[in-house]
Formats: C-alpha cells, sequence, structure tokens
C-alpha cells in the first residue's frame, strides 16, 4: 500500500493510491494528517478502511507535500555507506568509523515534497544531493531493541538529503548545511512495510539531469535500519510518523573532482527499488 500527503484546493490532506489516482483518506476518515493514522489503532485495520474505494483525484498534476508533513522528529544518519565513508577519506577529510551511529537533527520546514522545488539558498553555490531510504516510525517507543526494531516501522519512503556544503563544514557539527528551508525532499509516498522484506537489499539510484551520479544499494550501510532505531530510541523516545533518514551511499558532488552541485534549472531524481521515484526541480531562493 502507498500512502501519501497532498495538497486538495489548498487544503492539506492525506490519501492512499489506487491505481492511477488517489482515494482522499483525510475526507473519508477522522483523521486529519497520516501521522494521526499511522498513530491510531485503525492502521492495523487499513486494508478493511480502502477495500472498495474508488479514486477522487488523479495522481497527474497532484499537489505533493512531504509524506509526513510535521514529523516531530527527523534524525538522519551520517556516513553511514561503506563507499560513502570512502570517498570522504580520499578526500582527505579526516574521519573515523564510529562505535555509535554519527546523527544529526532536520527541521520539519526544510522539508518538500515530491515535484515541489528544491530551494538553493542565496548565500551558497554549493548545494548537493544526497539520495537515500528514509523509515517512518509506526509504533513508538523508548529503548527498542534491535530485535524488536522492524515492529516499530510504519514503513519507507526515499528523502533526498540535500545539502548546503560550506555551510555543512562551518563547524564539526553539521546541522547548519542540513536545514536550509525547501531543501529536504521526502516522497513521493510512503509503502507501508508489510510490502518490504526487511532482508531486501534494495538498489538505490540518484540522476541530476539524466546523468547517474550515484547508484550503490542498502547492503553497503555500515549501521542497519535495526541499530539506528535502537540508537535513536536510546536517546528519545520516537513517536509515531518520525522519521528516520539513514545515510547516503558515495557519489556525493563534492566529492568529485572537480566538485558537481546542483543549480536552478537542474532536475534531481532519487529511484530506491520497490520505493519508486522521488522528483524534484532546482530553483533559486527568491
Amino acid at each position: 500500500m502507498k500512502l501519501l500527503s497532498f495538497l486538495r484546493d489548498g487544503i492539506e490532506t492525506w490519501g492512499v493510491v489506487v491505481g492511477d489516482g488517489v482515494v482522499d483518506l483525510g475526507k473519508a476518515t477522522s483523521y486529519a494528517s497520516l501521522a494521526e493514522f499511522i498513530a491510531s489503532d485503525d492502521y492495523a485495520r487499513r486494508d478493511e478502511i480502502i477495500a472498495g474505494k474508488a479514486a477522487d483525484l488523479p495522481l497527474a498534476g497532484l499537489v505533493y507535500l512531504p509524506v509526513i508533513t510535521r514529523p516531530e522528529k527527523i534524525v538522519c544518519a551520517v556516513r553511514n555507506y561503506m563507499d560513502h565513508h570512502q570517498e570522504v577519506l580520499a578526500m582527505g577529510m579526516q574521519r573515523e568509523l564510529s562505535e555509535f551511529p554519527p546523527i544529526f537533527l532536520r527541521v520539519w520546514r526544510s522539508q518538500v515534497g515530491h515535484d515541489q522545488p528544491i530551494i538553493r539558498p542565496r548565500v551558497s553555490e554549493s548545494l548537493d544531493w544526497e539520495g537515500e531510504i528514509a523509515v517512518i516510525i509506526g509504533k513508538g517507543g523508548r529503548d527498542i531493541a534491535e530485535q524488536d526494531a522492524y515492529d516499530h516501522v510504519a514503513g519507507y519512503s526515499i528523502y533526498n538529503d540535500a545539502s548546503v556544503r560550506e555551510w555543512q563544514f562551518h563547524a564539526k557539527q553539521i546541522a547548519s548545511g542540513k536545514n536550509f528551508e525547501g531543501t529536504g525532499a521526502f516522497g513521493p509516498y510512503m509503502v507501508t512495510a508489510d510490502e518490504i522484506d526487511p532482508t531486501r537489499a534494495l538498489k538505490l539510484e540518484t540522476r541530476l539531469n539524466g546523468q547517474v551520479v550515484q547508484s550503490s544499494n542498502s547492503s553497503f550501510m555500515i549501521f542497519s535500519i535495526p541499530r539506528l532505531i535502537n540508537y535513536a530510541s536510546t536517546i528519545f523516545t520516537l513517536a509515531p510518523g518520525d522519521v528516520i533518514v539513514t545515510g547516503t551511499p558515495g557519489g556525493v558532488g563534492f566529492s568529485r573532482k572537480p566538485p558537481m552541485y546542483m543549480k536552478p534549472g537542474d532536475v534531481v531524481e532519487v529511484e530506491i527499488e520497490a520505493l519508486g521515484l522521488l522528483r524534484n526541480r532546482i530553483e533559486a531562493q527568491k
């Protein structure tokens, strides 16, 4: 099942993909958002709730919102693919493999939906791509054991953790370069966890104007999804609708010689096996 958030007549709502259309479940249920539905007991009854409903709107022309529009937490992993770690070392940066997952937090206002513009801020020309798998938390909890982690996953989506590189490197913490408004693309929808075998290695490909710039798969993760959930939930209680962005593989723009960055007019696509395709055009900040 594919669940998504979108605008209908300028009002935020959410729904389910049915064929080439979408059923507006914000209108058909008592839940105002996808996050509220995920947190409810009705989420387990989603097949029953959706059965027999016809699409209200076509997907063509839909105004997509980030899958979870206002997550309490967006937890992002740093250098969590071995090929990305190695390309960072090859640049001469001093980075060691850590015993614990390095993470940072994004704010929800930094997010944009599928087919919505990623905004290059006026203060920088070093806007870089980072295609990633996103995990949406379904059942919340604290101190979640790794062996129980998948029981807490509602589904999976695609994230482009676009990064403003020189702001990322202003200090040892990197959050400033990761939180510019309109840089975190998230979508187009969430594929429910029952459709994805947790042992499956998912192919990930990022393309800039049709050119493949990243090609890898999730088997190269250093810290697994259960480990990321375990680590994050040790720090704070994970809530339904929280998002864990699992890190990017090698092939980012700043590691190239010369560096390659996204500029206004470019189109960036992140395609992940079984999860779909996230597409965004780059626009300059007005």
